[in-house]
């Protein structure tokens, strides 16, 4: 058994993501995990909306940007290497109950801890996330996500 450490070290990562470039988002996130892990990270923060890239826009609204960004988280958790004993915070959007979230995704040991949608969205100036995005109203409460058989399968 591992004994734990008092301190957590954090790596935050500013990546040069593409909208709807998904293999190329891919790419950017293994490096950067490959990093963390170099500096010896234990907790992996990525950006939000990391896998789509943040600036999908009206594609934010359309399940295919959804069904990509699962399938790639798919191929990341596949990978068993690359969330062993470090977790993993992954952004992307969520389709759920008729509604698209923008979404934490947590990972550790290729599977999934908890599905985090964005309470607050950016609603000023530049930002337009409610055209997108629906905020999670029900502050405290628990639902249950069920994976597709695919995801169900890598993660267990």
């Amino acid at each position: 058994m591992k004994s734990l450490s008092k301190y957590a070290v954090l790596a935050t990562c500013n990546l040069n993501q593409w909208a709807m470039s998904f293999k190329h988002n891919k790419t950017n996130i293994i490096k950067s995990i490959d990093i963390a892990r170099q500096h010896g990270a234990t907790y992996r923060l990525g950006p939000e909306l990391e896998i789509s890239g943040y600036g999908c826009e009206d594609h934010f609204q359309e399940l295919d940007t959804v069904r990509h960004s699962w399938q790639i988280l798919a191929e990341l958790l596949a990978d068993q290497a690359l969330t062993k004993d470090m977790i993993c915070d992954f952004g992307m959007p969520v389709y759920f109950k008729n509604a698209f979230y923008n979404c934490r995704i947590i990972c550790l040991d290729s599977k999934i801890l908890l599905i985090r949608p964005k309470m607050f969205l950016a609603l000023d100036l530049n930002y337009r996330e409610g055209r997108w995005f629906t905020p999670w109203l029900d502050h405290g409460s628990l639902d249950e996500y069920f994976l597709d058989e695919r995801l169900q399968m890598i993660t267990g």
